[in-house]
């Protein structure tokens, strides 16, 4: 509630007859925030402010940093016929892309010209690579259901009658179709296809053309969105079986490229596989679904993860850079086109916390803290460590609207202060929309590339349900950036404390409901020692910019720190230990980095001289670096490197072997995990093991040959999970029967040798 003021009357004695105004009433005391730049320092990702499919001059505008060509109508792409199948967004229709000259393709083709886009404004594609199996036959025009060949159905395509949706007027589904109607089967070699003809249009990854491919677009969904030619649901085996085909196709046409995936289309993907999304939404078997159940109760994501580190160690080769899955706001009317009520915008400025929140509870179906950015670093760093984090899909709604341009520019907050390593909005709002100013907020705030910087530092809000706050220093000229967001629809005065920068004057940069066309400078505020007291309009963001140096005070970075030095090597983790700053009584506290390809990486913290760098992968070689920083925020140079590798896992014995089972009357599925946990290298195995009973039966098997001979059951190594490194582990499985009894094998031998 605002705070009741005396009304002063003021009384002008004018011409116009006395006219008598009050004094404006002052606005609401706003939550505190605080800005240190000293502490929580990490590196931005620019590939968090990508888009999906920005029209040329706003991926200008924005200096687009990533951009995605996606979306269901990818999955079946055909680059030699310039032709996409719109799957179930639109009847399942085969429909050629505009083309100028046609005759010339595949050159000239979308893709070609979506990259040709991208090279002019800059721009790093993310390219979704068909992994389904089935892309669009050729150039015509043609229908997945066709009411001629399959019969009436609920709803026809009105400019071409004859492709229905699929659905019989009753609602039933049309089955029993012909995939061969809209598509041609292709494999791994078409991935191989597609990429060499981008690197001979754009050059290699390495060398400025594609850098990303997505691993396919959504496949837990394909029996929904694709059902004419995949009517049944992706199971955990399949989803990994060909992202070893496919990931390791791109990866031998073009080693620099980097992949994502499963691309998943939320939540539900981590949890579950596309064969228990169907299953379970037609049988109400979410409490023990039959896939997870037969790949010992694991989540699809951690499942995924583990399967993709496990061929890392078998082959020597990263076919996963990037895990990606993507997020729709499930609460409802936040994901719409319009703002809403007032109900529902509360409700898009509150459902934001679901990316960070672990207090939060999704207002949806989910029903439980979601904490998405946090969830999907604690899995990679737990099953697949080195890997990125993305959202390739995301969306909350309201674009033409000011309600939505203040959860986008929350969300790009949020994006940077967590961690996430790359996101493109589904789809790009159009330049004139309130969501495109969120953008510009942080991307050109000033109409001439002023942008949020790329260092984040520890900026928090005593309610960041009415005021959010997010600050970074950029590294060109060392200025402080901080951008506000007031989600409430009062005037908010708030003190903004500052540790670690010194400025005389804040620049401002606003977008508001006082001007919807655009972000407007406004006047600049004074800022103090120890920070600024400012109004933050109501329903407005705000970036202050505080120039480095605009004051007197320390602006001298400390001296560079000694090369680090190792204490004791695990198999896990590194000591290290290095000589302060020779102006040591000035530094408040050291930064340890890893360095690799990819970048810099602020790994941990240290007041003193030392630090133990943990969590790390056995038998790997690490890069490490220490700088030093000051009360000013000053930060020094990076002192030398040092590569240490960390100590190999112990041997334990030679092999383990662990089954399990999901069982019902007459039927099981089993898995067998196997580890190698010896030594050297198995090149090449053969797992043998006797059931206890007659009546049990191996049925159909994945991932080995199996065979079975009486009671005895042999299993045959794949040639692509046969290699298996000292520590590496391979999961393989099989449907059987049972009567009688159906106890768990207890004697397993790998190559001879007894499993423990």
């Amino acid at each position: 509630m605002r705070p009741t003021t005396a009304l002063l009357p003021v009384v002008l004695a004018t011409a116009l007859g006395g006219l008598v105004l009050p004094e404006p009433a002052l606005a609401v005391a706003g939550p505190a925030l605080t800005v240190d730049t000293t502490a929580a320092r990490h590196q931005i990702s620019p590939y968090i402010y990508g888009m999906n499919f920005a029209d040329e001059a706003l991926a200008r505008d924005l200096r687009l940093p990533v951009h995605r060509y996606g979306g269901n109508a990818t999955t079946r792409y055909n680059f030699r016929a310039d032709t996409t199948n719109r799957a179930a967004d639109w009847y399942f229709e085969n429909i050629p892309n505009d083309n100028p000259s046609p005759e010339d393709l595949p050159a000239g083709s979308e893709t070609d010209r979506f990259v040709q886009q991208n090279k002019a404004t800059g721009a790093a594609t993310v390219m979704t690579m068909p992994m389904l199996g089935w892309i669009a036959k050729d150039r015509s025009r043609a229908c997945g259901f066709s009411v001629a060949k399959y019969g009436p159905q609920e709803s026809t395509d009105p400019w071409a009658p004859d492709c229905g949706n699929g659905k019989k007027p009753d609602g039933s589904l049309v089955t029993g179709n012909d995939p061969a109607d809209t598509s041609i089967a292709v494999g791994p070699e078409y991935a191989i296809d597609f990429v060499n003809h981008l690197k001979g249009q754009f050059g290699a990854a390495a060398d400025g053309g594609v850098q990303f491919y997505n691993l396919d677009n959504e496949p837990d969904l394909w029996h929904s969105t694709h059902r004419d030619v995949r009517p049944t649901g992706l199971g955990y085996d399949e989803l990994r079986d060909r992202t070893y085909e496919y990931a390791a196709a791109i990866k031998a046409a073009d080693p620099g490229a980097k992949t994502l995936g499963p691309v998943g289309w939320g939540l539900n993907s981590i949890f579950y596989s596309g064969l228990d999304q169907d299953t379970c939404s037609r049988t109400g078997c979410w409490s023990n679904p039959p896939d997870k159940a037969a790949h010992g109760g694991q989540d699809l994501g951690p499942w995924y993860l583990d399967r993709m580190r496990e061929y890392e160690q078998q082959h020597g080769t990263r076919i996963l850079d990037y895990f990606d899955v993507h997020l729709y706001p499930q609460q409802s009317g936040v994901l719409g086109d319009a703002a809403g009520d007032a109900t529902t915008q509360a409700l898009r400025l509150r459902s934001t916390r679901q990316l960070w929140d672990p207090t939060y509870v999704d207002e949806s179906w989910i029903n439980q803290p979601v904490r998405y950015i946090p969830r999907l670093r604690e899995l990679v760093d737990q099953h697949y460590p080195g890997t990125k984090i993305a959202m390739t899909e995301y969306n909350w709604g309201g674009y033409g609207s000011l309600n939505g341009a203040l959860a986008q520019a929350d969300v790009l907050g949020i994006f940077g202060r967590e961690g996430l390593d790359l996101a493109t909005l589904w789809t790009a709002p159009a330049a004139d929309q309130p969501v495109a100013n969120a953008f510009r907020i942080y991307r050109n705030y000033d109409g001439k590339g002023g942008a949020f910087g790329e260092t984040s530092v520890r900026a928090t809000s005593a309610d960041q349900g009415r005021l959010a706050v997010y600050a970074a220093e950029r590294s060109a000229d060392k200025a402080l950036t901080v951008v506000v967001v007031n989600k409430t629809g009062e005037d908010l005065t708030s003190q903004v404390a500052l540790t670690g920068a010194s400025a005389s004057t804040a620049q401002v940069y606003r977008y508001s409901g006082a001007d919807l066309a655009g972000v407007v400078r406004e006047a600049d505020q004074p800022v103090t020692a120890g920070g600024l007291t400012t109004t933050f309009p109501a329903n407005s963001i705000t970036h202050l910019v505080l120039p480095r140096g605009t004051a007197p005070g320390d602006t001298q970075a400390p001296t560079v720190p000694g090369k680090p030095t190792t204490g004791t090597i695990t198999s896990d983790s590194i000591a290290l230990a290095w000589t302060p700053s020779t102006d040591d009584t000035a530094v408040t506290g050291y930064d340890v980095h890893r360095v690799d390809a990819s970048g810099t990486v602020k790994v941990g913290t240290a007041t003193g001289t030392t630090y133990t760098v943990t969590g790390l992968t056995p038998d790997t070689p690490y890069t490490f670096v220490v700088t030093a920083r000051d009360a000013a925020g000053n930060v020094s140079a990076a002192s030398p490197g040092l590569t240490v590798r960390t100590a190999p896992t112990a041997p334990t014995g030679g092999c383990t072997a662990a089954y399990t089972a999901n069982s019902w009357p007459g039927g099981f599925t089993a898995s067998v995990t196997i580890k190698n946990t010896g030594t050297t290298a198995i090149d090449g195995w053969k797992l043998a093991f006797h059931f206890p009973t007659a009546g049990q039966k191996v049925g159909q098997g994945w991932s080995a040959t199996w065979k079975q001979s009486g009671t005895s059951v042999t299993a045959d190594s794949m040639s692509w999970n046969g290699k298996l490194a000292p520590g590496a582990s391979t999961s393989i499985g099989f449907n059987g029967t049972w009567t009688g009894t159906n106890p768990a094998p207890t004697a397993f031998t790998l190559n001879g040798q007894r499993c423990g």
